[in-house]
């Protein structure tokens, strides 16, 4: 199955000068767990309701002055409209990640693809491999 076929759209992105407040709510009023981070038109990372409880939360942190580049994960792991399912179960595995940001050709985030898109959309194996990869961390 094609990436393109799992993922949910649309998606967007965030500027990195955004306050994490903002973030935060939209995520509630989205249900999503994460959010790709942008800067002059580049991913350049990903703020996740863990990063807000764990970096923001957690450290005692203004939401409304903290900007979301200050507690992203840097970096961006992404997946392409046209790989397979199985290859991005693959990378979540590889990486520990429960979520990939999805681009097209032009490399414009066109949707995210994360383990529920996955488990809805694949074979029983398919998800139990990914359920096994991503808990493996845990141990």
């Amino acid at each position: 199955m094609k990436i393109s076929d799992a993922m949910h759209k649309p998606a967007a992105w965030v500027d990195a000068d955004t306050p994490v407040k903002e973030i935060a709510d939209q995520m509630g009023k989205d249900d999503i767990g994460a959010v790709p981070i942008g800067k002059d038109d580049k991913l350049i990372g990903m703020i996740t309701d863990r990063d807000l409880a764990l970096r923001v939360v957690a450290q005692g942190l203004d939401p409304a002055k903290t900007r979301a580049e200050e507690v992203m994960t840097p970096g961006i792991v992404y997946c392409r409209t046209d790989e397979t399912v199985e290859d991005a179960v693959h990378l979540m595995d590889q990486r520990k990640i429960r979520r990939l940001p999805v681009l097209d050709d032009e490399k414009r985030l066109v949707g995210m693809l994360s383990l529920g898109d996955v488990a809805h959309g694949t074979s029983l194996e398919l998800v139990g491999e990914m359920t096994r990869a991503v808990a493996n961390h845990h141990r």
